[in-house]
């Protein structure tokens, strides 16, 4: 049964990025071939957006370690790093994010506790990209932007959590030790975490900022924030590895918003974000953990 739904998932995730991507190749056969700049200051940026990320992935490990501590799973800051980027490379290379599951698995422990942590870590996620979004609607208009679209997103997330309520006994029972990370939230230490999300966000927006600089795309501090929050909510739509489709329609619907070329600063964009934590996170996946036992 597990394996028929597994299956059943991943030609899901298979067929919501294959449509994505339809879409965009579709798009950029329509286009303008891409112009990337490869003088000095460009490359400059390039490396200035690269180091901006390897920021950005330093404070999500951290945020991970203390959700772990405060939920007893500590196995040190050190692991926690190096887990965090072996997370990300899955992520990118695996479907359907399970990046996250490898982490889960490679910590130890009680899995459920360890699953725990990572789905409070994306529910911090959700609520930083929201604020940001919500701050981006108030300084451009309610016009701006696939508004609409975002508010049946949230409808549907809201009626999703009021069927979950409606969970047996039983099943409640089950997901008791994954919710309660999620728990812990509600506390100082969640606004703490909270706070932190939202600037490592916003750290993640200025690589967004300085792909654009990078690539003569000039998106401005809203338009940077605009980018990374709707970009990354897509990512909670299930798709194949390293978001192929979904995360580059995301890109070109919010650049189309702004009235920005897309397709240059979009392959960039991809290479800051994808290739250099793939290969630290193969790198530290091979040497450390790559001769464990099952």
């Amino acid at each position: 049964m597990a394996a028929v739904v597994q299956r059943r998932l991943g030609l899901l995730n298979a067929a919501v990025s294959l449509a994505a991507l339809a879409g965009v190749v579709w798009w950029a056969a329509r286009q303008k071939a891409p112009h990337v700049p490869l003088r000095a200051d460009a490359l400059a940026a390039l490396a200035g957006a690269v180091a901006l990320y390897a920021l950005t992935s330093a404070l999500r490990a951290e945020r991970w370690h203390r959700i772990l501590v405060r939920n007893g799973i500590d196995r040190g800051r050190a692991e926690a790093y190096r887990l965090t980027a072996v997370g990300y490379m899955g992520n990118n290379t695996l479907p359907a994010r399970a990046g996250d599951l490898l982490r889960v698995v490679l910590l130890g422990g009680s899995r459920r506790a360890a699953l725990g942590t990572v789905v409070a870590e994306r529910l911090l996620d959700v609520v930083a990209l929201a604020a940001i979004f919500a701050v981006v609607v108030l300084d451009r208009g309610l016009g701006f932007g696939p508004l609409p679209y975002l508010a049946a997103a949230g409808l549907l997330a809201v009626a999703i959590v009021a069927a979950a309520v409606r969970l047996s006994d039983k099943l409640s029972q089950a997901i008791r030790p994954v919710a309660a990370a999620s728990q812990e939230l509600l506390s100082a230490h969640g606004a703490g975490l909270l706070a932190l999300s939202v600037a490592l966000w916003a750290g993640e927006a200025s690589v967004y900022l300085v792909v654009g600089l990078a690539t003569d795309v000039h998106l401005g501090l809203s338009g940077a924030l605009y980018v990374v929050a709707l970009t990354n909510l897509s990512a909670l739509v299930p798709a194949a590895p390293g978001y192929v489709g979904t995360f580059d329609a995301a890109v070109l619907l919010a650049l189309r918003s702004l009235g920005r070329p897309a397709l240059g600063y979009l392959l960039v964009l991809r290479f800051v974000l994808f290739v250099p934590i793939t290969v630290v996170g193969a790198a530290v996946y091979f040497t450390r953990y790559g001769r464990r036992r099952r």
